[in-house]
């Protein structure tokens, strides 16, 4: 026991504030990224000696060093997060690399800078999001994940969505100047929140521990688990069983077990929703400013306003999804809100070009969307975690005391940094291929085909399919 607390210690460990930590962390990554993308384009012009036809091609190329990084440095991150004692460290770390990307993308005047900047910020949302989820879990306990993600997602959507056109707004109205100050301004608030979270397990050092969620976390585990063995002992029994790793794996299996869990059909769906989530969230940021302006001959801040329909929403039912999830479990939310999601996107079809009518179509057909984005927010990582912390049951000694959640996490982050990336790209190509309309058709049917795979998978076979093969 430490022999004097840290100042501010009982908000400083509270589960408000860590997780509102995370969420601001989150919020800032995907805010940074939007607010840079359309402004790239210019820096290019202005500062470098790139030539006009070749422009695009070399946006194209600092959008995909960005999504390199946060790839390859996703699971790093998590295997780094789960051996070290605490999370704060590597999560301050992240946060250094994206104020160095931001400085960078400031002051660089070469090809070879901006790249740099690029990758320091995949390689800060890769920690970010890895460290941040884990956290989260840490904090709030499996029990309480859903609707915590439902409420982190629900926020940071406003960032994703709206950061786009924010920043080219900015840059119309203040230039480089005005969108890195808002970056910096950003910047400044999530270190200091990051800077003085205090993790529950460090606070449990201390005597006064004993706030906030009643318990530490150790104790509502063990509560946990001794409900679960109590009321379904001989179902842990068969899981326990099912779930339990053979010892005879290779060496590769035994340094990173977390691969194993990769044969799972369940954890490999939870990552599909994920990276459906990812596709469809950035496929809107990429698509809507543009419909707007060919159908209402909108500009950028008009468009911008567009997302609030989006948003509202998503950010209203969240959490209410989420309280779902924890309640109902994971299989309603991921196929009710795919499956949701099908006719409404097909209903984006429906505005044209034309006047005030026209407008309050295209906003109520998106704030419908909304609504299935608020319900396929939290599913995936649930899902995920739950899968992983069976195996980790299972095989206490092959995932260690802490198990493998980082690691886990950290592949989801590759997984929806694959999305965020694919769906602009896939979204715009379509867009221009075969129009607006069948875009989102297609989008429909792959909603079709996740609401399809979640039945059979999120969150074990359903009765009908057991009763049919008996």
């Amino acid at each position: 026991m430490a022999s004097s607390k840290p100042f501010g210690l009982q908000w400083r460990s509270s589960t408000l504030f860590i997780v509102s930590t995370v969420g601001i962390g989150l919020f800032t990554d995907l805010f940074l990224y939007g607010l840079v993308v359309p402004i790239l384009p210019f820096i290019l012009r202005d500062r470098t000696d790139v030539p006009e036809e070749k422009v695009q091609s070399y946006v194209s190329a600092l959008l995909a060093a960005y999504a390199g990084a946060s790839v390859l440095s996703s699971l790093p991150a998590g295997i780094i997060a789960d051996r070290v004692t605490t999370r704060q460290l590597p999560f301050l770390l992240g946060l250094t690399a994206l104020l160095g990307a931001t400085l960078l993308l400031f002051l660089g005047q070469t090809i070879a800078v901006l790249i740099v900047a690029r990758i320091l910020q995949g390689i800060s949302a890769a920690v970010v999001w890895t460290i941040g989820l884990a956290l989260t879990l840490d904090t709030v306990g499996p029990e309480n994940l859903g609707k915590t993600i439902g409420s982190i997602f629900s926020f940071i959507s406003v960032g994703e969505l709206a950061a786009p056109v924010l920043g080219g707004v900015i840059y119309q109205k203040a230039g480089y100047t005005g969108v890195f100050g808002a970056g910096l301004t950003l910047l400044v608030i999530d270190f200091i929140m990051r800077l003085l979270v205090i993790e529950k397990k460090v606070a449990a050092k201390y005597n006064d521990v004993e706030q906030d969620r009643g318990n530490s976390q150790e104790e509502d585990n063990r509560e946990e688990e001794s409900r679960e063995d109590d009321e379904e002992s001989p179902l842990i029994g068969k899981e326990k069983d099912e779930y339990k790793v053979p010892s005879d794996q290779p060496k590769w299996i035994l340094n990173l077990p977390i691969l194993y869990c990769l044969k799972d059909p369940r954890l490999l769906t939870a990552l599909l929703l994920a990276f459906v989530q990812a596709t469809l969230l950035s496929s809107y940021d990429a698509t809507i400013p543009t419909e707007a302006q060919e159908l209402f001959d909108f500009n950028a801040l008009k468009g911008g306003l567009l997302f609030i329909a989006l948003d509202i929403p998503y950010l209203i039912l969240g959490p209410i999804a989420g309280w779902t999830v924890d309640r109902y479990g994971t299989k309603p939310a991921a196929v009710i809100g795919f499956g949701y999601l099908v006719p409404v996107l097909i209903l984006l079809r429906l505005p044209h070009r034309g006047g005030t009518s026209q407008i309050v179509l295209y906003c109520a057909v998106l704030s419908l969307c909304g609504v299935g984005l608020a319900v396929i927010g939290s599913p995936s990582i649930v899902e995920a975690s739950q899968v992983v912390r069976k195996y980790h049951v299972a095989n206490p000694d092959l995932f260690g005391k802490e198990g493998p959640y980082a690691q886990l996490y950290g592949i989801n982050s590759m997984v929806f940094s694959a999305g965020l990336t694919l769906g602009p790209i896939v979204g715009g190509s379509l867009r221009d291929a075969i129009g607006y309309g069948n875009m989102n058709l297609c989008l429909a049917a792959i909603s079709l085909v996740t609401a399809t795979l979640a039945f059979v998978y999120v969150g074990g076979t359903p009765r009908i399919l057991e009763r049919k093969r008996v």
